[in-house]
């Protein structure tokens, strides 16, 4: 039997409390967005704070900035040559609109649904619920979904819970923290997890 979305939510907010996602503003989260692909935030943050000391945490700068003078900014960021042009065509793009529809972003190269949708969510705030490799893990082991299509579990989340960017918001907060501090990808720790009672990885440590 699936387990409920809702009282899933229940679940990791009394455990873990609020997440107060994200930090900083507009513009800062879309930059964070792009960054974050392929690493983790503490490798984002050190960037971020490149592009603050050198006054380019702004659409002006990034517009103007020479592409090897970006990637040396944000180079702690990893795969920065082509983090860097990612950002400059979604730059040019911001320079032209302020608030692109979700399809104008994702028309961008290199920016997926889920860079696409933490911007339309935590920017624009707008009802799109972010899918990423932490939701998969954590609900494919509770039994709810086995597939790998972002679309098909985004639609199971939107369809299942209220149309509310600030539970969206937590919810996909509270999801990362979930799968950081127990439902690790190798040698999660069941024990003192919250979602024991539900989980059915603990039988089946295959999945």
């Amino acid at each position: 039997m699936k387990t409920n979305l809702n009282e899933i939510y229940d679940v990791l907010f009394d455990y873990y409390g609020p997440q107060g996602w994200w930090p900083g503003e507009g513009l800062e989260i879309a930059v964070g967005a792009v960054l974050t692909q392929q690493t983790n935030w503490q490798n984002v943050e050190k960037a971020i704070t490149h592009l603050k000391d050198a006054n380019c945490l702004n659409i002006d700068c990034l517009k103007r900035i020479p592409l090897v003078k970006l990637e040396s900014l944000i180079r702690s960021s990893g795969y920065y040559k082509v983090k860097a042009r990612r950002l400059k065509s979604l730059i040019e793009l911001l320079a032209r609109e302020s608030r692109p529809d979700r399809d104008t972003l994702l028309a961008v190269d290199g920016l997926g649904y889920e860079t696409v949708d933490c911007i339309m969510l935590y920017w624009f705030e707008k009802p799109y619920f972010v899918i990423d490799a932490y939701t998969f893990r954590i609900f494919r082991r509770l039994g709810y979904y086995e597939g790998k299509d972002y679309l098909e579990l985004q639609r199971v989340f939107m369809e299942t819970l209220p149309s509310d960017v600030q539970l969206y918001n937590e919810y996909h907060a509270l999801i990362i923290a979930h799968a950081k501090k127990h439902c690790l990808k190798t040698k999660p720790k069941c024990e003192s997890c919250p979602l024991l009672d539900y989980c059915l990885y603990t039988n089946e440590p295959n999945i």
